[in-house]
């Protein structure tokens, strides 16, 4: 038997299952018609997604059509963290949400102090922008999977490398 088991909690996006879900969005608010004559629009950027509508209706309205093809794809609509809605040009308005790649340094800590609280006989290590669980005993570390999968982090979280 080996001493110790371990797993990686991560939060990334398939960028792949980005642009699909953004290519499904553009053509349902092409074939919709409410959106008929809209200057509504959606843009993949390099770690980031620019949305542009008439007004703040129309641009939920896209926000949550986006959502919704993003679960369609298998990927969490936390993994978007929307800005302020600011002001375009010709009357529009646009938002921009940045994608959740990593785990950043407090959120990873959060997580690390809530396994620690739960009293299970496992070590967490912060790793760059992901955490590792590490223990001697497997049903601690299916316990520790459960108590991350029942909190609510705002971030999507997958677990990887269990070993």
């Amino acid at each position: 038997m080996a001493g110790t088991y371990s797993f990686d909690v991560v939060s990334q996006v398939n960028m792949q299952e980005v642009d699909n879900a953004i290519n499904q969005a553009k053509k349902e608010i092409e074939q919709r018609y409410d959106f008929k004559n809209s200057k509504s629009q959606i843009e993949l950027l390099k770690d980031s997604v620019k949305i542009i509508s008439d007004d703040e209706y129309k641009l939920n309205t896209v926000i949550e059509i986006l959502k919704g093809k993003f679960v369609k794809r298998g990927i969490s609509p936390k993994a978007l963290n929307f800005g302020k809605i600011e002001k375009a040009n010709l009357g529009t308005v646009r938002v921009e949400a940045t994608l959740i790649n990593g785990i950043e340094k407090e959120k990873a800590k959060e997580i690390s102090a809530e396994i620690k609280a739960s009293k299970l006989k496992v070590q967490t290590q912060i790793m760059d922008d992901q955490l590792r669980v590490s223990g001697k005993n497997k049903d601690d570390l299916q316990a520790a999977i459960n108590l991350l999968k029942e909190k609510d982090f705002s971030i999507p979280l997958q677990f990887t490398n269990y070993r």
